[in-house]
């Protein structure tokens, strides 16, 4: 099987995180700055077949968009253009970084660690990842955009 990644996208770093081959577990990746997102994706395109991407879409509490949606929405187009061949899913990431920051507290991540912000967006991406392999197993996936 392919693995999925997950995007994180944020103004200046990104999270990301993946499954395994078996897409049974979702983990952080790494955090990269968003100015050089594509040239990574190119290259890790480049070496691991992927089935999909998954992007979090955030919204405000009134279920607007976000200020940043418009930036992710020239994101998407710009990897749809270059890579043409693979499928973008977009949901709902409203909460994921407190929910990123609880989950480290509950693992026992170090206050220090914790102030992170790179971390918590590879964990906020990991988090993404997992409500969509949820929505895969259920049956419950949103169309691509």
């Amino acid at each position: 099987m392919k693995r999925i990644l997950a995007i994180d996208y944020g103004t200046k770093r990104t999270g990301l995180a993946v499954t395994d081959t078996s897409q049974i577990i979702a983990s952080g990746l790494t955090t990269v700055e968003t100015s050089q997102l594509l040239v990574f994706l190119d290259n890790y395109l480049a070496k691991e077949p992927l089935e999909c991407l998954v992007i979090g879409d955030p919204k405000n509490l009134d279920n607007t968009p976000a200020l940043i949606s418009a930036a992710i929405s020239q994101f998407i187009k710009k990897l749809k253009t270059k890579h043409p061949g693979i499928l973008i899913y977009s949901i709902d990431e409203r909460f994921t970084s407190k929910m990123a920051f609880q989950a480290m507290i509950d693992g026992g991540v170090k206050k220090k660690d914790r102030r992170n912000k790179a971390t918590i967006d590879m964990v906020s991406a990991a988090i993404i990842l997992q409500s969509f392999m949820e929505m895969k197993k259920t049956g419950n996936l949103p169309a691509p955009v």
